[in-house]
């Protein structure tokens, strides 16, 4: 009887184990979707030579093709959405990073924002003059300390005591930035008529788990004042992430996103009545903004991972990847 016991005992606890290894094999891995955008503008094919486009095409493959490696290895929309924008502020062709434009003053100031949908924290950075990536700066303001945004030199020590990479002002300079704004203090333009090309930055996932993630990052606006901030770095205004309703990063006229509190505005709208992510973005982007001549764009993700990439200027540099390896890149409004 003993033997028979023993012998029930050990097929019960091997068909459990069975079991538990059966349950894990086919639990479905939930997809994933990594968007991104490279600025908003007055972007069309007859001012962008075909070998500037092109170079943009291969960088924003280039990046999507990263965020997908790290989101498909089971990396978190967190850690993707930091290192793309890392990639991106560190190619000339954008306004992030290294390629900024040139403040009034004839310097590069920048700023970024991080935000985790999961858990609600967010960081941010702005008019930083020496670190070399911003968003990592706003991430380490996130996970280490007590504050959401940090600014100027204050921001700058606190990086480097975190161990980021600090640089001389001078490594954020380009040429062709620089020949911008001697063209544009020449003319003493306006604001609102000099930086018809917005090259912020911003990528937006939503990862195997279900969770959502931003990043913004930007040199701002071509001779803009001292001590100006916009839209990106500002929670809710430029970037937004909220496993409840969805992940944004804008790019545009930043005035306009900051008083119209564009990224979170979205999501309320989805949150509290209930529309699909692509309406509440047409909403605020086409609607209302438009109403008011505010131009840009957004880039956004839910955590079903429908995505949208909703613009109301000629074009916006973006793009898109998803766990069933579908991709696209695209530049112009008819795309």
């Amino acid at each position: 009887m003993k033997s028979i016991h023993q012998t029930l005992c050990i097929l019960l606890i091997s068909g459990a184990v069975c079991f538990t290894a059966s349950a894990q094999t086919t639990v479905p891995k939930k997809n994933y979707t990594l968007v991104i955008h490279g600025g908003a503008g007055n972007i069309t094919a007859s001012n962008l030579p075909a070998e500037i486009a092109a170079q943009y095409k291969s960088e924003l493959s280039e990046v999507l093709r990263h965020g997908d490696s790290i989101l498909r290895d089971g990396g978190t929309s967190i850690d993707a959405v930091e290192s793309c924008v890392r990639m991106m502020e560190d190619c000339p062709l954008f306004n992030a990073g290294k390629g900024a434009v040139f403040t009034a003053e004839g310097k590069n100031e920048l700023d970024a924002a991080i935000m985790d949908g999961k858990t609600g924290l967010a960081g941010a950075v702005a008019g930083v003059t020496t670190i070399k990536n911003p968003i990592s700066a706003a991430r380490a303001v996130m996970e280490k300390s007590n504050h959401v945004m940090m600014a100027g030199k204050g921001a700058e020590v606190f990086a480097a005591e975190n161990g980021l990479e600090i640089v001389d002002p001078t490594y954020f300079f380009t040429q062709n930035r620089w020949n911008d704004y001697l063209k544009a203090k020449s003319k003493a333009d306006s604001i609102s008529n000099i930086d018809k090309k917005h090259g912020t930055v911003g990528c937006v996932a939503v990862d195997i788990y279900g969770n959502l993630a931003a990043a913004t990052s930007t040199g701002g606006m071509t001779l803009k004042k001292y001590g100006r901030i916009g839209d990106s770095p500002i929670i809710g205004a430029g970037t937004y992430a909220d496993n409840a309703s969805c992940a944004i990063s804008a790019t545009g006229h930043g005035e306009f996103f900051i008083r119209n509190v564009v990224a979170y505005d979205i999501a309320a709208l989805m949150k509290y009545k209930g529309l699909p992510l692509a309406e509440a973005a047409n909403e605020v982007v086409m609607q209302k903004l438009r109403q008011q001549g505010g131009a840009g764009g957004i880039i956004g993700v839910d955590a079903k991972g429908n995505y949208t990439m909703t613009f109301n200027t000629a074009g916006m540099f973006r793009g898109y990847i998803k766990s069933d390896g579908e991709m696209k890149v695209g530049m112009f409004m008819e795309e």
